[in-house]
């Protein structure tokens, strides 16, 4: 038998990571590798983009619950990632990149940068792998790392030192699923119920608000139990909307994306039980959402202050479910005051943005626009919402339930939605993808459809195309400045997508749309459906974040 090449040996270890999927753009620091890997029947999508390649594996991450897996070649390959590598360690995504690093034989090279600084600035770990015989234990090391720390790691490899010959023996270590803990969920202690119970007992109106860490330790159906007892509401964290998608006392979305009847049911709380939430700042619309509530935090790393505000006031170290359910077998049930019919019918009846705009002719109102959706969509298709002014109003379909429904946002970033559907189609290739997305996000990283096309990936792409950046033009214009620098005009996406290779729509009669999507849900595919909306239309979270100033 002839000798391995190092990078066959550094592709085997990582197919015994169980990796089956990789998203990658090649070049010279990654391709060996990168081919080596789809030999050994790694499905490999090839993306347009460096940046595209992590943030679909952040979404395949979130959406399978396996660590996701990304490669990318030196210098610019690596540098492209500066904006996707944040937004993943906020969100608390188990990554292992594959990078590429410059060669050590060469006294200069174009495209060597020193790496590691930039990917510690993201606040992810780099390891750069120099001594060829222990790259196999270092690559199982990352894919430990990843899953206990929940946050990416890089690893960053010479490729003149790939295209070697593998010294010695080619025997691979215990893969890391070997060695992560198996230890079982953290149990709370019982003074720390025994106080939570009291202020349970000391609060008249409760809310149950529970966050992605609630979602991953199967804590739903607990904390229904705990607000039915201590007749309380139902809410969730932005991530984890749709938790609660069934239940009448669920008044969704506890954050900026709080609908009108949510805010003012928050106000009314004086205590807001936070089941595994890192209580964020938008969770909490910067102190203004539940400011006059104690809250009481259940989590299995408590926390006082987060991203620059007190956060919590009290604290059960514990299991998200375990804690819930400790604290729901403490108290008393209540008689129903807050959970009546009047408040569930007030949940059920009242639109979640009522204020009254002037709509355009030609263009549609975004919020019927998304009321469309929510009603003619099938149940079953998995939805990804985007970032950037109109992901607002695509947060706002309460009957979609938190497992069809992706959410990642914590960087802010617009422009990633195109590559989380990519990785959500990835992770369930059998289901429809729907992604939500603005005109000017998409515009970003429209090369991606060529990729849809190219692996035929299920994808249907719904666009609030208003012509502009969104966000911006409402908070020049509450300035009082010219809103050019922030309008684009309206892209024919229709035409763009037919250029691509895939299906296209202009949609301007809402009538029209169950007869659409029964064409699509015969053919499968891929298609974008344009939506051209008023750019007149400000969400609320501009409009309390940007109210018009007086200008003389």
């Amino acid at each position: 038998m002839s000798t391995p090449k190092t990078y066959e040996v550094l592709a085997r270890a990582f197919a015994q990571e169980q990796v089956d999927t990789c998203f990658a753009l090649l070049g010279d620091a990654n391709m060996n590798w990168g081919t080596a890997l789809a030999g050994l029947g790694t499905r490999m999508i090839y993306v347009r983009h460096e940046h595209c390649a992590v943030a679909a594996a952040m979404a395949y991450a979130r959406k399978s619950g396996k660590t996701g897996v990304a490669t990318v070649t030196c210098g610019p390959g690596l540098t492209q990632l500066m904006t996707a590598l944040p937004a993943a360690v906020r969100a608390n995504l188990p990554l292992v990149i594959f990078a590429g690093e410059a060669p050590l034989k060469s006294g200069w090279y174009n495209q060597g940068i020193d790496q590691a600084p930039f990917i510690r600035a993201t606040g992810a770990t780099y390891h750069s792998l120099h001594h060829i015989p222990r790259m196999p234990e270092a690559i199982r090391d990352a894919f430990l790392e990843a899953r206990m720390t929940q946050k990416p790691v890089v690893l960053g490899i010479p490729f003149d030192l790939q295209d070697r010959d593998w010294p010695g023996d080619v025997a691979l270590p215990a893969p890391s699923a070997h060695l992560v803990p198996d230890v079982g969920p953290v149990p709370p202690h019982p003074d720390d119920i025994a106080r939570a119970a009291m202020a349970v007992g000391n609060s008249r109106k409760i809310v149950v608000m529970a966050g992605v860490g609630a979602v991953m330790a199967g804590a739903g159906g607990a904390c229904r139990r705990l607000a039915e007892k201590c007749d309380g509401l139902l809410a969730t964290t932005l991530p984890a909307r749709g938790l609660f998608h069934d239940d009448p006392y669920c008044f969704g979305v506890a954050g900026g994306f709080s609908t009108e009847i949510g805010r003012e049911l928050m106000e009314e709380a004086d205590l807001v039980i936070a089941v595994g939430t890192i209580l964020a700042h938008h969770n909490a619309d910067g102190g203004k959402l539940f400011g006059n509530a104690h809250v009481l935090q259940i989590d299995i790393e408590p926390i006082a202050v987060s991203q620059g505000r007190v956060a919590a006031h009290s604290h059960v170290r514990a299991d998200a479910r375990l804690g819930v359910e400790a604290l729901a077998e403490a108290i008393e049930m209540r008689v129903g005051q807050w959970r009546t019919e009047e408040t569930a019918r007030l949940i059920r009846e009242t639109p979640a943005d009522s204020e009254p705009f002037t709509i355009e002719d030609g263009v549609l109102d975004p919020r019927v626009v998304v009321d469309a959706l929510e009603t003619h969509l099938p149940s079953d298709w998995e939805m990804v919402n985007s970032s950037g002014h109109c992901s607002y109003f695509f947060a706002q379909m309460p009957s979609r339930p938190q497992h069809r429904f992706l959410t990642i946002r914590e960087f802010g970033a617009i422009g990633n939605g195109i590559s989380f559907a990519m990785g959500v189609a990835a992770a369930r290739p059998n289901d429809t993808v729907v992604l939500f997305d603005g005109d000017g996000s998409l515009m970003m990283h429209i090369q991606e459809i060529e990729t849809i096309a190219r692996h035929g990936l299920n994808i249907l792409i719904c666009i609030l195309n208003d012509g502009a950046y969104g966000s911006e033009i409402h908070k020049l214009r509450a300035e009082g400045l010219s809103d050019d620098g922030a309008v684009f005009g309206r892209p024919d996406f229709a035409s763009i997508a037919r250029g691509f290779g895939i299906g296209g729509q202009t949609v301007t009669d809402l009538a029209t749309l169950p007869d659409l999507i029964e064409d699509f849900r015969k053919t499968g595919g891929a298609a974008i459906w344009d939506f051209p909306i008023s750019d007149q239309v400000i969400s609320p979270v501009i409009r309390r974040a940007h109210p018009p100033h007086a200008h003389t």
